[in-house]
């Protein structure tokens, strides 16, 4: 059995670290404590025991075993079936990655099943075991820990997204390359993803306070949740600001490097123009002195003196003239 903690807590100590999980079932009922049993990777095998044990929903099970669940809350009877999706981000590469965190909360236990490395859940523990008087709350005090950590976890992720937007923003008048665009567009489905995972969190703690009456939660935890509740509304109207900050910046970047290639299609234009211009400017004179350097035997104007004075200045006032259409036109 992958376990990675197994502990039996009465009135918020822990009083036994029982060997299997047969064990401490049986001391849970005779001690009337709480079970705090954290499982890595179980197989369908080693969940089917759990669920056995303390009489865990099959749907739930089900879902903890596939994993890949979006986050949620449910209530099967007495127990709450919780799925959180903690996330780290890697500046690298500018990826938020998940992990993903089944938590099973009934009368007087708890079972936690990670499918990844996160969150720290021994920290959890050493911080609850340092506060007998909240984990003595029981098992909602045990889920309020998980969900602060798991919060409380997602503000590197804002940092490091904030940082990469101010970059952005930095670049957004001054970088014209489109790779640009790609790197504000790789960012926004990362936004995009995050706010997936952390967008049901607000429902999910506005159902546990209003459950709170009903199932016993006393007033200094519904406090504790209200406080998470606050710190996942600002965290969220924070990731739908950077969705409009990242959707804005990439149509700014289009406007940017559209101006910028019609500015570029424009000069590119007016070199045209007056390439265009001088060859036909050119091309008067070359026209006359292709004529009459044919050298046919009868050819007009060839005996006559003046003839040749007649050529040149007739190339030039054609160059001339053309020069004048052509400045005129705003080509030269």
């Amino acid at each position: 059995m992958p376990i990675i903690d197994n502990a039996v807590y009465v009135d918020g100590v822990r009083i036994a670290d029982p060997p299997s999980l047969d064990m401490t079932f049986e001391q849970v009922r005779a001690q009337d404590g709480m079970a705090w049993i954290g499982l890595l990777r179980p197989t369908a095998e080693e969940l089917a025991t759990v669920a056995a044990e303390f009489d865990l929903h099959a749907l739930a099970v089900e879902d903890a075993r596939k994993g890949h669940q979006r986050a949620k809350l449910e209530r099967y009877g007495e127990t709450l079936f919780v799925v959180l999706r903690p996330a780290w981000y890697i500046d690298a590469t500018e990826t938020v990655e998940f992990g993903e965190l089944h938590v099973f909360v009934g009368r007087d236990f708890v079972v936690t099943v990670r499918h990844g490395d996160a969150p720290n859940l021994a920290r959890v523990r050493q911080r609850m075991e340092a506060e007998p008087g909240l984990l003595a709350l029981g098992p909602e005090a045990v889920l309020y820990a998980i969900l602060d950590e798991v919060v409380d976890q997602y503000a590197p992720v804002v940092s490091g997204v904030e940082n990469d937007i101010d970059e952005i923003e930095d670049a957004l008048f001054t970088d014209t390359d489109t790779s640009l665009s790609r790197r504000i567009y790789e960012l926004s489905r990362e936004v995009i993803a995050f706010q997936r995972g952390t967008q049901p969190l607000g429902g999910m703690l506005e159902g546990l306070l209003r459950g709170g009456e009903k199932y016993g939660v006393v007033g200094e935890l519904s406090q504790l949740l209200r406080d998470v509740h606050d710190h996942v509304l600002r965290l969220n109207d924070r990731i739908a600001a950077f969705r409009a900050i990242l959707d804005n910046a990439l149509t700014v970047h289009a406007t940017i490097v559209t101006q910028r290639q019609t500015e570029t299609s424009l000069q590119q234009n007016e070199q045209v123009k007056k390439i265009s211009g001088w060859a036909a400017i050119l091309f008067g004179p070359t026209l006359v002195g292709g004529i009459y350097g044919m050298n046919f035997e009868h050819m007009p104007e060839l005996e006559w003196a003046w003839g040749y004075p007649m050529a040149l200045a007739l190339m030039a006032v054609t160059s001339a003239t053309l020069w004048g259409v052509f400045k005129w036109r705003r080509w030269m």
